[in-house]
C-alpha cells in the first residue's frame, strides 16, 4: 500500500515539472517580441530558416534567363570582376563568378596569386569565388551569403553585386549591368527603398548626398507601413535595448555616421545586436555608391520578397 502511495506521489511530483517547463517556454515579453511588429527585435528580422520552403507574400519572382554584371575598369592589382548567375524555373540554377585581368587570365586560374593570397590569409581566389558561387545558389539571396574570412572585400562586393544581378532577374533584364568601379563619385542626391513592408512591419529607406566627389550625408532607416520611423518608435527602442543591449537609436546614427567617415561600406564595421541590419545597410549603400559613380540620381527600388510570417 505505501509502495502504491509513493508512486503515486511521484508520479504527481513529474507531472506537476512536465507542467511547469511547459509554461516556462511562454515567456510573455518574448511572445510579445515574436508577435508584435512594433516590437520585434533586430535579430528577428532575418530571412526565415525553416526547413521548408517558405510562403512569398511579395515581391517579384526571378525570370529565366542569364544574367551579368561587369566592373568597366582594371582595379590597381590589374583585375576587374564580372559575376553571371542562370535562373531556370525561377531559381539561381549556376553562378560564374571571378576577376579577369588584360590578358585575359583568370584569378582563379592564377597560381601565383593563389599561392601568395593563400600563405598570408590561408585562402585564395580558388576556393573564395567557388565558395561565394555556391553559397548563392544554395540561399537564392544575396542577403543571405556570408562574409568568407580571409576574403572580406571581395565578398563585400560579391554580395552586392548578386543583390543587383537578383533585382535584374526579378525585372527580366538581361542587359549586361556595367560598374563604373574606379569613377569618382558625382555630386548629386541619391535615394535606394526597398518596396514592400517586410513580415516584421517595417521596410529600409536610404538617401545619401554627395559634394565635392565626398559622401557628406547619410540618412538610412526603416519605415513602417503607417509612414512612421523606426528611430521615433519609442516601444521598440526600449524592447530591442533590453533584449540586445542596443537599439535603432543608437544603431541607425551609428552606421550614418560610419559610412560618411570611412566613404567604404565595406570599412564600415558590424554593430553588434544589430547585425543583420549592419550587412544589409553595407550591400545598399554600396550599390548607391555604384549609381553615384555613374551619376544616376534615380531612385533605386528594391522589390525585396517578403514572406509569410
Amino acid at each position: 500500500m505505501k509502495g502504491k502511495k509513493y508512486l503515486l506521489s511521484l508520479l504527481t511530483i513529474v507531472s506537476m515539472v512536465v507542467f511547469l517547463v511547459a509554461c516556462g517556454g511562454d515567456n510573455p515579453a518574448e511572445e510579445d517580441a515574436s508577435t508584435n511588429n512594433n516590437a520585434t527585435t533586430e535579430e528577428e528580422e532575418q530571412s526565415n530558416d525553416q526547413t521548408e520552403e517558405p510562403t512569398v507574400v511579395a515581391g517579384a519572382p526571378l525570370q529565366d534567363g542569364t544574367y551579368r554584371l561587369e566592373e568597366k575598369d582594371f582595379d590597381d592589382h590589374g583585375w576587374k570582376t564580372f559575376v553571371e548567375i542562370k535562373v531556370e524555373d525561377g531559381k539561381i540554377v549556376a553562378t560564374d563568378y571571378d576577376y579577369v585581368n588584360e590578358e585575359g587570365t583568370l584569378k582563379s586560374e592564377d597560381e601565383g596569386y593563389q599561392e601568395a593570397m593563400s600563405d598570408k590569409v590561408g585562402i585564395g581566389p580558388v576556393e573564395f569565388t567557388k565558395e561565394l558561387a555556391d553559397a548563392l545558389i544554395a540561399t537564392q539571396n544575396a542577403l543571405d551569403v556570408d562574409i568568407v574570412s580571409g576574403a572580406t572585400s571581395s565578398s563585400a562586393s560579391f554580395i552586392n553585386y548578386a543583390q543587383q544581378l537578383i533585382q535584374a532577374a526579378q525585372k527580366g533584364d538581361t542587359e549586361t549591368i556595367i560598374i563604373e568601379n574606379q569613377a569618382p563619385l558625382q555630386d548629386g542626391e541619391y535615394s535606394l527603398e526597398e518596396k514592400n513592408i517586410g513580415s516584421t512591419g517595417w521596410r529600409f529607406v536610404m538617401d545619401m548626398t554627395v559634394a565635392d566627389g565626398k559622401i557628406v550625408e547619410s540618412n538610412y532607416n526603416y519605415v513602417n507601413a503607417d509612414g512612421n520611423y523606426k528611430t521615433d518608435d519609442e516601444d521598440y527602442q526600449e524592447l530591442m535595448t533590453e533584449k540586445v543591449g542596443i537599439g535603432p537609436q543608437d544603431f541607425v546614427p551609428q552606421l550614418n555616421d560610419a559610412l560618411v567617415e570611412t566613404q567604404d561600406p565595406a570599412q564600415v564595421e558590424v554593430i553588434s545586436g544589430a547585425t543583420h541590419s549592419a550587412e544589409v545597410f553595407k550591400v545598399y549603400a554600396a550599390q548607391l555608391i555604384n549609381a553615384a559613380q555613374k551619376g544616376d540620381t534615380t531612385k533605386i527600388e528594391i522589390d525585396n520578397v517578403v514572406y509569410e510570417k
